[in-house]
């Protein structure tokens, strides 16, 4: 009998190589993929939305955003993806589905979204720039300061953005999901955007 092995690969294994791209000089933006994460969404059920909330703080031990915003636990990010629901994202297994599941149990559904998005980090002096020709959020800081969240579309395509704390050189992060399906595609509507600013392109395990 043949024995099969899955291997787990990036959606973006084909297309993401590592180094320099577009304008020569220093880079203007760095698109990072970060690779092997948890990521759950947590959903209220009908009614429920108060007990999964009041589940959410005995769990993480602070509110989980109820607008449009991110809110840091320990070991995971909580973010906002839409009325009375929000993603749990983290490293190491602490807070998969299967631990969450009991914490939500009488209140909300959980799906887990670990293979099911790619997750996206861009920075860098024209990162603004480049989201600005794929996205209509307003991302200036006073309008997106650091923790804004949204569901909103790039290139007709849903993904969940919000900004990451600064970089250790000031420069905003900003973040985004998007379905696994159509990663690639917006991958490369990102590196035709940003092109003119010259791009550093990697990949990283680091959520911070």
């Amino acid at each position: 009998m043949a024995e099969f092995f899955w291997e787990t690969r990036s959606p973006l294994d084909r297309a993401l190589v590592s180094g320099p791209y577009g304008a020569q000089g220093e880079a203007g933006v760095t698109l990072t993929e970060i690779r092997n994460f948890d990521l759950v969404q947590v959903m209220a059920r009908r009614g429920k939305a108060a007990e999964m909330a009041k589940a959410a703080k005995a769990r993480f031990g602070l509110a989980a955003p109820e607008t449009p915003k991110t809110a840091g636990a320990a070991e995971a990010t909580l973010i906002w993806s839409g009325p009375d629901q929000f993603f749990v994202l983290s490293k190491g297994g602490r807070h998969q589905a299967a631990s969450l599941s009991p914490v939500f149990a009488a209140s909300a559904s959980l799906s887990d979204q670990s293979h099911a998005r790619v997750l996206i980090r861009i920075s860098g002096a024209k990162a603004r720039a480049l989201l600005a020709k794929l996205s209509s959020i307003d991302l200036y800081p006073a309008t997106f300061p650091v923790g804004a969240a949204a569901a909103t579309s790039m290139d007709h395509t849903s993904v969940t953005l919000w900004r990451g704390n600064d970089a250790p050189d000031g420069q905003a992060v900003f973040n985004v999901l998007v379905f696994a399906t159509f990663a690639e595609s917006l991958w490369h509507t990102m590196l035709d955007s940003a092109v003119e600013y010259g791009i550093e392109i990697g990949h990283s395990e680091d959520l911070a």
